[in-house]
């Protein structure tokens, strides 16, 4: 059934929200690299200008944070609303309720295939070579994926009951972070606040990614085993408390 009626609505959800968020704007989707390009920039002048950190190819090192994270903070903050800025469709067109905010999820994704790309063109500049450990970047960006997809559809059915939900989503973003490893090492965190770290799947993926393009091995498998299970857990979770809001939201729309 989902590949047929519903795989069909799915892409077309998708291109309709893609189209539609670059519709007007000069630059349109390579905004997505220019805000991680300007905040590199900035974390690398106080970092290796002002704070003298010992950490090498400090670009390459803070982008491993800024990429997922980026495209963590934004697409989940956008795809909150995608219910309620809908609801005329909701009211006029027979769709399955759960594809408006995963393909407002799909639709950002793009940007993070991009953002990837200036990640590894970065580590190529900093004098790092292709490697067969890269073909780990996709497994993580689909884990990110099921995590962002997971929470929106959490946030999103609340955001229609409670309109507030999105600044709850702002706040928690801001906090996010200073609690994800950006511009400091993972070995800086006391051992107590390890495993809880590796918890947080933001702070996995910078992780995994810092193992991947700057120690040139792979990513401990449990650290993946966590970020698998919170991730796909996170998915779940919001499948069916969506499914349970899902049936009022015409009287709230």
């Amino acid at each position: 059934m989902w590949t047929g009626h519903y795989g069909f609505a799915l892409r077309k959800l998708v291109f309709r929200d893609f189209t539609v968020r670059y519709r007007n704007m000069t630059l349109g989707i390579f905004w997505c690299l220019l805000n991680p390009i300007i905040t590199v920039g900035i974390l690398n002048f106080l970092f290796t200008k002002i704070m003298k950190p010992t950490v090498e190819n400090f670009p390459v090192f803070a982008l491993c944070g800024l990429v997922p994270f980026t495209f963590f903070t934004q697409t989940w903050g956008i795809s909150t609303s995608s219910i309620v800025e809908s609801a005329a469709m909701i009211k006029k067109v027979l769709v399955p309720r759960e594809l408006i905010p995963i393909a407002s999820v799909l639709a950002n994704s793009l940007n993070l295939l991009m953002q990837f790309g200036l990640l590894l063109g970065m580590v190529l500049i900093y004098g790092g070579r292709p490697s067969i450990l890269w073909l780990w970047l996709p497994v993580l960006g689909v884990l990110e994926i099921a995590f962002v997809c997971g929470l929106t559809l959490l946030s999103s059915a609340l955001n229609v009951y409670i309109r507030d939900t999105r600044y709850i989503v702002e706040s928690i973003n801001a906090v996010l972070f200073w609690l994800v490893p950006i511009f400091y090492s993972f070995s800086v965190i006391p051992d107590e606040y390890r495993s809880i770290y590796q918890l947080n799947p933001l702070a996995a993926l910078t992780l995994a990614l810092r193992n991947i393009l700057l120690e040139s091995h792979s990513p401990a498998t449990t650290l993946l085993v966590k970020l698998t299970a919170v991730s796909f857990g996170t998915l779940a979770v919001g499948w069916l408390v969506f499914r349970r809001m899902k049936t009022r939201f015409y009287d709230y729309l």
